[in-house]
């Protein structure tokens, strides 16, 4: 499964997976337990591979800090999202020593580290695939786009225009003859 399809949902624990369009929102599944739940079209939901962290430089997409926690802890589980404040910062520093500390909060530390190991749980680290089968993506797209900007040289040439076609088009238009009606002799106008 791609970090395109996996959310995380404000206000609901853990990450889910998109299932359908449902009326007013979307169905979701949660990639713990299973269950399906009716997400209001108001809910803040965001595709992991949406989010980024900040750092000194701009930003670090999340599948980059997740693949540096992966290489780190060698694919296997790392610390609990519910370690001491200082723990989770060395942690994060180890990982992403550039990280903006300004704006990256230990809660979104957390977060990182909560997500990491729900997806390792299940045996869902293998973003590597996903960046392989985007870029297949996107050279397709663009192998697309150049066909249709390709033009036959019949197509390319331009077609002259002839003085009559020009005089049309910027010519102005004549007014329409407007005719008034005069009531008939000896009628009165009506008052309303």
């Amino acid at each position: 499964m791609a970090l395109k399809e996996i959310m995380a949902i404000s206000g609901y624990s853990g990450l889910y997976k998109y299932v359908s369009q449902g009326r007013n929102g979307i169905i979701v599944e949660s990639l713990t337990d299973g269950k399906r739940s009716h997400i209001s079209a108001s809910a803040k939901v965001s595709a992991l591979s949406d989010i980024a962290i900040f750092t000194n430089d701009g930003e670090k997409s999340l599948r980059e800090i997740m693949n540096s926690i992966k290489t780190k802890e060698n694919s296997g589980p790392t610390i609990s999202h519910k370690a001491s404040k200082d723990e989770l910062v060395k942690f994060f520093s180890e990982i992403e020593p550039n990280y903006d500390a300004d704006r990256v909060y230990v809660s979104d530390i957390k977060k990182v580290i909560a997500w990491y190991n729900q997806l390792q749980s299940i045996d869902m680290l293998n973003f590597d695939e996903e960046v392989e089968e985007e870029t297949n993506e996107e050279e397709n797209t663009k192998d697309s786009e150049e066909v249709k900007d390709e033009k036959t040289p019949a197509e390319k040439k331009a077609t002259p225009q002839t003085d009559e076609v020009k005089e049309k088009k910027h010519s102005t238009p004549k007014k329409a003859a407007t005719t008034k009606t005069k009531p008939a002799s000896g009628a009165t106008p009506k008052k309303s």
